[in-house]
């Protein structure tokens, strides 16, 4: 993943939910905390991060139940929050990390003012995911009540929460191609399956959690959802897009500079902003963003009026305020209801 500090282009990004009708963004960041603390840094194997982080610590914990998956991030970066001298609080150094290059946020602390304290941070920024684990359903009573979008719950007895199954569960899918996979059914290398029945599974995804079962005989993560209840690769897509689009614009305004010219503000320019909207969006199709309609059509639209229609002051001030795009997001089948007759005749 790129961040974009600076520039010149603002996306946002609304999700409309239906009416009920009647009838790389793989990189995970694990922020750990010592005495003396350690500085942000990039490991792309867990021999690398023995370097720095003895066995014994939970910096190496979670980063070894991340790399040990099948599909490893390329990359992983870790700190260390200092708490001796000085301390460093976490209200403190969160707004540092946003600064760097990460997605997905593993914190080693348990302590639920801790996940809250990161939780309200990952909210208000918009832009990353945070997963965090707990052996304690009364945790996860107090933060349910937060409804976060980008905070996923992993709840597991007390010694497979040392294992760091949320780590796991981001090695496992995070470095995947955005939109190409949902993060329900996945096998999890080292961490053992919850031994419950399927109304203590409904009551821990009743608040906001999910967990690790066994379903036909295969150990997977029992579901894919947010606190709030929304998919989090539906969020991680969103993600995807927003970025994407703010970059693609950027970088053709940066190329039109590199060319010693510029984007003109008649039909020409903003057919240019336009199609690397679209460049975008076709991309987000193809990674299994995007649903079809029933001709195969990718289901996305822009709209980026013509010069004729802009605000005389817009155009003096050089600003194209007006594009628009719109998808319908593919999502994933997760469960499926099935009818049989057995006929004698």
């Amino acid at each position: 993943m790129i961040i974009l500090s600076i520039s010149d282009v603002t996306v946002t990004i609304a999700v409309l939910k239906p009416t009920p009708i009647l009838g790389g963004f793989g990189k995970p960041l694990i922020l750990g905390s010592s005495a003396a603390g350690k500085d942000f840094k990039n490991y792309s194997d867990i021999a690398a991060v023995l370097v720095d982080y003895a066995t014994t610590t939970e910096e190496y914990k979670a980063a070894a139940a991340t790399f040990a998956q099948k599909n490893p991030p390329a990359e992983i970066a870790i700190v260390s929050r200092r708490t001796g001298t000085t301390p460093e609080a976490l209200v403190d150094i969160l707004p540092k990390l946003f600064l760097k290059d990460w997605h997905f946020l593993i914190s080693t602390s348990t302590l639920v003012t801790d996940i809250t304290t990161i939780g309200d941070a990952i909210e208000a920024d918009k832009s990353r995911q945070y997963f965090f684990r707990t052996s304690v359903q009364a945790d996860l009573t107090a933060i349910l009540v937060k409804k976060y979008t980008r905070t996923y719950g992993f709840y597991h007895i007390a010694a497979e929460v040392a294992k760091y199954p949320e780590a796991a569960w981001v090695g496992a899918v995070g470095s995947l191609p955005v939109g190409s996979v949902t993060w329900k059914g996945w096998t999890l290398v080292g961490i053992a399956p919850l031994d419950i029945t399927a109304t203590e599974l409904a009551a821990i995804h009743a608040l906001g959690a999910n967990t690790y079962v066994t379903k036909s005989g295969t150990d997977v993560t029992s579901d894919g959802k947010a606190v709030s209840g929304d998919f989090i690769d539906l969020i991680h897509s969103q993600d995807f897009v927003v970025f994407s689009v703010q970059y693609a614009v950027q970088d053709l305004f940066n190329q039109a500079q590199a060319a010693l010219s510029k984007i003109p503000y008649d039909n020409r320019g903003i057919a240019q902003i336009e199609s690397a909207v679209r460049t975008v969006l076709q991309r987000a199709y193809l990674q299994g963003m995007i649903a079809v309609d029933e001709d195969g059509v990718p289901l996305f639209n822009t709209t980026f009026p013509p010069r004729s229609q802009m605000d005389a002051a817009q155009i003096a001030a050089r600003n194209y305020p007006d594009g628009q795009f719109d998808f319908v997001p593919a999502g994933a089948v997760h469960t499926a209801a099935i009818r049989g007759t057995i006929k004698f005749a």
